[in-house]
C-alpha cells in the first residue's frame, strides 16, 4: 500500500502515450536526449579551455623562469639612501591630552 507497484507504473505509461501519442512522446525524448549531449558537449569544452590556458600558463612560467633577471639600465639605477627611524622628539607647543573621566583631577 502506498507504494507504485509495477501496475500503476504500467497503467500510467499507457495513459501517457495515449494523451500525447507515440509520435510525439519519441520526439521530446529525442530533444532530451539533444539537450543533454549539447550540455556534455559544452562542459568538455570548458574543461579544454581550462586544460589549455593551463598548458599556457606553465609554458609562460617556465620561460620565465629561464630567462635572466632583468637589469635597469645605468643611468636609472639609483644608489640606496639609508632609511631615518631615529624617533622624532615631541612637540613642545602641543597640548597635553584631555584628561579622563575616571582620572583624578
Amino acid at each position: 500500500m502506498g507504494g507504485l507497484s509495477i501496475w500503476h507504473i504500467l497503467i500510467l505509461a499507457i495513459i501517457l502515450l495515449l494523451l500525447f501519442g507515440g509520435n510525439r512522446f519519441s520526439s521530446m525524448m529525442g530533444d532530451v536526449a539533444k539537450g543533454l549531449k549539447s550540455f556534455k558537449q559544452g562542459m568538455s569544452d570548458e574543461d579544454e579551455d581550462k586544460r589549455r590556458d593551463y598548458d599556457r600558463d606553465r609554458r609562460y612560467d617556465e620561460q620565465r623562469r629561464n630567462e635572466p633577471p632583468r637589469q635597469l639600465p645605468r643611468d636609472q639605477v639609483r644608489p640606496q639612501e639609508p632609511i631615518d627611524v631615529t624617533p622624532r622628539a615631541a612637540d613642545p607647543v602641543a597640548s597635553p591630552p584631555p584628561a579622563r573621566d575616571d582620572e583624578i583631577r
